[in-house]
């Protein structure tokens, strides 16, 4: 059985690391490169950096932060926040970064799956999807969660796969920052539709979400924030009671 991965995530905006609640109401978490660092020595199994207001404000990742990121970490590094062509993901490639996470860009050009993983390969595409609950319907949200579709999560899930994407990343608006656990009901249905990887993310509070997410959600990869920012959870310590749920995990 494939081990179970745990993803900080570093979310960016003007240079710093920021953490909110349901994508408002944001707060400062630190220096980026330096928590990309002290994650990397902890045990993180993988980083993923999002520039949050990239795509809003019209501009590129800040490459030369993802530079700086990647010469202090030995493990897997994703990055995300404004990509739109094979060119954005080549800076960022050759500037340290393992996948790129695309998502606004995505819903607009579904093409860009397909000339992204023809060019690189799968293995360095996430399709980043954020999505909401309204009339009991998970409705794709773009621009940092501003801006509602017509998309339904799981049709899109599917059409990303079709398209060459290596996994989904499936955050919850509803239970971003909440601290209450991931929306695994979601997660377990997208594992039955799709054959790639799911990494959960929006809701962690406890080590038990964490259990739960892997074990009812069948989520592949488990990404967290604010638990790990600000030193409420330990990723050794995530780890072991893990492995003691009998969840395989790399110690």
């Amino acid at each position: 059985m494939l081990t179970k991965r745990i993803i900080p995530c570093l979310d960016i905006k003007n240079g710093r690391t920021v953490k909110g609640v349901n994508f408002v109401a944001l707060r400062d978490a630190g220096d980026p490169v330096e928590l990309a660092e002290a994650y990397s020595k902890a045990g993180a199994d993988e980083l993923v950096f999002l520039d949050i207001s990239a795509t809003e404000e019209r501009r590129k990742t800040l490459a030369n932060l993802v530079l700086r990121v990647a010469e202090k970490v030995n493990i897997p590094f994703t990055v995300g926040g404004g990509i739109s062509s094979i060119e954005d993901v080549d800076i960022l490639l050759q500037n340290g970064a393992d996948k790129v996470s695309i998502n606004s860009s995505a819903v607009k050009n579904p093409k860009l799956i397909n000339d992204l993983a023809g060019k690189f390969g799968s293995q360095c595409i996430t399709v980043a999807i954020d999505a909401k609950r309204i009339a009991d319907k998970w409705v794709v949200h773009l621009v940092g969660g501003k801006v509602p579709t017509e998309l339904n999560l799981f049709d899109w899930a599917r059409e990303v796969e079709k398209r060459g994407a290596g996994e989904i990343l499936f955050t919850s608006m509803d239970n971003d920052g909440t601290k209450e656990g991931f929306a695994n009901k979601a997660l377990n249905r997208l594992s039955k539709v799709l054959n790639i990887p799911i990494i959960a993310s929006g809701g962690a509070g406890t080590i038990q979400h964490f259990v739960d997410t892997f074990k009812e959600g069948e989520a592949d990869a488990a990404l967290a924030a604010s638990v790990f920012h600000f030193k409420e959870i330990e990723i050794k310590e995530l780890k072991r009671q893990l492995r003691d749920h009998e969840i395989p995990v790399r110690l």
